[in-house]
């Protein structure tokens, strides 16, 4: 007798048929195309990270992942969408730490809650942010850039994608650490704050390593140290900052994960993790990723779960101190 006669039985003699109902979702799951929902409008990494996976994702389903880029207000629309979809495995969301993490501690008020609302699934990539300098700042490495935010304060400046972006509390958490007084320039989108910088217009930037890389070997701008927690496979001979400065609890890693609304029953969330495993160690997904700047970073929904709460604390604490909001 199959899962399916079970379920009917139970369901006539009015017993639980929750007791056989696990086990045929999870055999039958997905029944049909599976959308993928991206924060971010097409062309960016979360969304190359998206369409790298999907197609590898797809095969091993046997069912279309369709991307579906919802743009809009920092990302909180599209962790709507998701956050209201059925809890049934066919509606995933590409979170990232700027939606799922900072946004928490940004706005008053959200259309969702980040742990509440949603099943994770695993981590997919880490992005290294970096810390990058105009050759025609005399500085070097990370202690003399803040010797000389000290000597000077509030004179340094350093360029950002935007007010509450992960560069923008990147650089919060540098300053509250080193307490030095850097003034954040916002701009709207990575590459007229690196425009900017290459043009000497401000002194500093927190860039991610994909958009630094080029001009770091061009010589256009110094690389003096990556933000996350390990070195970049882009660029290992930058230390980290926690290396370069002696500020150990210093971390700012940029992350991407999947997601599914919660509620979703375990086993799927179970299936989809082994299969987005599966994906992340394909040779073409890795170098594809890679050459974005982005390091494939694997989890258990455990892991995710716990690394998410930690993360929203911790932006929250930086946030409030930064007195960084969204109204």
């Amino acid at each position: 007798m199959n899962c399916k006669s079970y379920v009917l039985i139970g369901a006539l003699i009015g017993t639980t048929a929750g007791i056989a109902g696990p086990p045929a979702v999870a055999a039958e799951y997905p029944t049909k195309p599976i959308r993928l929902v991206v924060g971010f409008p097409a062309g960016g990494a979360v969304d190359v990270t998206a369409r790298t996976i999907a197609p590898h994702l797809s095969d091993r389903l046997k069912q279309q992942v369709v991307v579906d880029n919802r743009g809009g207000a920092h990302g909180n629309i599209s962790a709507e969408i998701v956050a209201r979809a059925e809890p049934d495995g066919h509606t995933l969301f590409l979170g990232t730490i700027s939606i799922l993490a900072i946004n928490p501690a940004l706005y008053k008020k959200l259309p969702f809650d980040s742990v509440r609302d949603f099943a994770p699934i695993s981590i997919l990539v880490s992005v290294s942010g970096i810390v990058v300098a105009h050759p025609s700042l005399k500085v070097g490495t990370m202690n003399e850039l803040i010797a000389l935010a000290r000597a000077k304060p509030g004179a340094l400046t350093y360029a950002t994608s935007g007010t509450g972006s992960p560069g923008h509390l990147a650089g919060e958490l540098l300053k509250t650490l080193a307490k030095i007084d850097m003034l954040h320039v916002p701009y709207k989108g990575g590459a007229p704050a690196m425009a900017d910088l290459l043009g000497g217009q401000v002194n500093t930037m927190f860039a991610t390593v994909s958009t630094a890389v080029p001009h770091l070997k061009s010589g256009k701008l110094k690389g003096l140290a990556v933000t996350s927690s390990r070195r970049a496979a882009a660029l290992p001979e930058v230390p980290t900052v926690a290396e370069a400065t002696g500020f150990r609890s210093y971390e700012a890693n940029n992350w991407y994960g999947m997601l599914a609304p919660a509620q979703t029953p375990a086993a799927i969330i179970g299936r989809l993790n082994t299969e987005l495993h599966a994906a992340l160690k394909q040779p073409d997904v890795r170098s594809k990723l890679l050459a974005q700047g982005l390091e494939t970073s694997p989890s258990t929904p455990a892991e995710f779960s716990a690394y998410l709460k930690s993360e929203i604390v911790k932006w929250a604490r930086v946030a409030k101190e930064a007195g960084a909001r969204v109204e």
